[in-house]
């Protein structure tokens, strides 16, 4: 595995062939007395404690995690006054906003599509904090001028900038990597999808709640001709606000991760190695297929169910009200927390990273299908059935959540080296992009297909979806072994040894 955590670049690296107590072929040479001996001992055991039990930087995990909250609030915060915006500026008609909110919405994954891999490139050449840093800068001042947007070209021209600036997501997953161990990346990568999760929630609810804020909350901004001439600028403010105080706390607390080489140290430095040598090193295409895998799955249900919920049971839905909807939402966030920050570690820990992933790409297909049966439930006027069966199997179904941290932690384990982590992540988050930029409309369009004519009773996407789910259950029969994330059983065994 690639972990560069080392809190003081002074220190010596442990490396793996640094005999540790109980653990040595030769025999050290005697220390001289016995002083040295306790000495001798007492430094061999914190090796050892460092290598294996390091624990995680609270601060810095933390700083990394709020600096993950931007791009989801960036990118969900316009979802709730898009459509208005656009046809109350574009002067346009009713019928051509959906057009126009699908094109500004996908810009931004677009343009993160394109410089994703740039942005891993420089993470690895200069450093992991200042592309965070400037990445951060960069989202919060186009997020909040998007506000500011009189026309559709100049909400397109924003929208644009804020995806340019992708390299927060990119950076802050190398560098949680880098500040975790083998040990405690699972907990670290919980951490890292939870903290997604939040953003995903307060985007939204800070679209809503504050947009025209003369008409919705009235009071001092009913005073104000600002918010009278911009309706839509305060939320896209605070949103950038979340992410200018995220810049500064990076540069006032956050440490530098990528090591750099010693100045007189004359070992060999490693060539870097281009995007097509590191997507062709071993085992590192496997785990980007499973990666778009999986990502491919979270994202179609994510399009697929709002509509699904909203639609009548006739055509193929539920026929929830809105405040239905938001209880299946609400109860699907709690869930996966719960399965992240709780079930996930233990799991990850006891059957590795692929013994998750195993099981996740395993219940897929089943959650899936769990959608139209609860449809034929209510077809069949069975509500009671149907109320006691969706939402137990709606919340218990989001533990396959976790094949999202699964495949990241996949992915950091087969990384050639430290030095193409970035890069490495830049790639998986490219092609995460292309999905959500494509992704969405497709799968959506295909519900509304099957709804529309009633091929397979209007359960054409879950078919479609089932099917690409069961492929997953195959292609994960050939994770390698590197990205298996299984500790070794004598490392373990070290461990109970270990004095604390």
């Amino acid at each position: 595995m690639s972990h560069s955590n080392s809190e003081d670049d002074t220190k010596p690296a442990i490396s793996e062939n640094t005999p540790l107590l109980g653990t040595s072929t030769q025999e050290p040479i005697a220390p001289a007395n016995d002083t040295e001996i306790l000495n001798h001992e007492s430094a061999q055991n914190g090796a050892h404690q460092t290598h294996h039990e390091k624990p995680l930087p609270k601060l810095q995990i933390f700083i990394l995690c709020y600096a993950r909250l931007i791009e989801p609030i960036a990118f969900f915060g316009i979802f709730p006054f898009i459509s208005e915006m656009i046809y109350k500026t574009g002067n346009l008609k009713q019928a051509d906003v959906g057009f126009y909110a699908g094109l500004i919405e996908s810009m931004f994954s677009f343009t993160q599509m394109v410089l994703m891999i740039q942005w891993g490139r420089a993470a690895d050449r200069i450093g992991r904090k200042p592309v965070l840093v400037f990445s951060l800068a960069g989202v919060a001042i186009a997020t909040a001028t998007f506000g500011l947007s009189k026309t559709i070209w100049q909400m397109i021209l924003f929208r644009c900038c804020a995806g340019v600036f992708a390299g927060t997501v990119v950076t802050v997953r190398t560098m949680i990597t880098e500040n975790s161990t083998p040990r405690t990346q699972a907990r670290a990568f919980s951490f890292f999808a939870f903290s997604s999760n939040v953003g995903i929630f307060l985007g939204p609810m800070l679209g809503g709640a504050l947009s025209d804020p003369a008409k919705q909350i009235g009071g001092i901004f009913k005073r104000i001709e600002f918010f009278k001439e911009y309706p839509y600028a305060l939320p896209t403010f605070v949103s950038g606000a979340f992410g200018a105080s995220a810049a500064i706390l990076c540069v006032l607390f956050l440490k530098e991760t990528l090591k750099r080489k010693v100045k007189g140290d004359e070992s060999p430095t490693e060539a870097p190695m281009s995007t097509l040598e590191l997507i062709k090193a071993p085992g590192v295409a496997m785990v980007l297929l499973l990666y778009g895998h999986v990502m491919l799955l979270g994202l179609a249900y994510t399009a697929v169910t709002p509509v699904f919920w909203f639609t009548e049971p006739a055509l193929g839905g539920y026929g929830l009200t809105p405040q239905q909807i938001s209880f299946f939402i609400g109860g699907i966030g709690v869930s996966q927390a719960i399965w992240l920050l709780f079930a996930f570690p233990i799991l990850q820990r006891r059957y590795g990273t692929g013994g998750v992933l195993r099981g996740c790409l395993f219940m897929w297909p089943i959650f899936f299908a769990a959608a139209p049966v609860c449809n034929y439930f209510l077809r069949q006027g069975w509500t009671t059935a149907f109320w006691i069966t969706a939402p137990v199997l709606q919340i218990g179904g989001s533990g396959v959540a976790m094949g999202f941290t699964g495949v990241q932690l996949a992915l950091n384990d087969i990384s050639p080296s430290p030095s193409t982590l970035g890069t490495l992540n830049g790639v998986a988050l490219t092609m995460t992009a292309g999905i959500r930029t494509v992704g969405p409309a497709l799968f959506t369009s295909l519900f509304a297909a099957g709804a529309r004519t009633q091929f397979l009773n209007g359960y054409l996407v879950w078919v479609v979806l089932v099917t690409i789910a069961a492929l997953g259950s195959v292609a994960v029969r050939y994770l390698p072994e590197k990205a298996e994330g299984k500790l070794k059983d004598d490392d373990e065994g070290e461990d109970e040894g270990v004095v604390r």
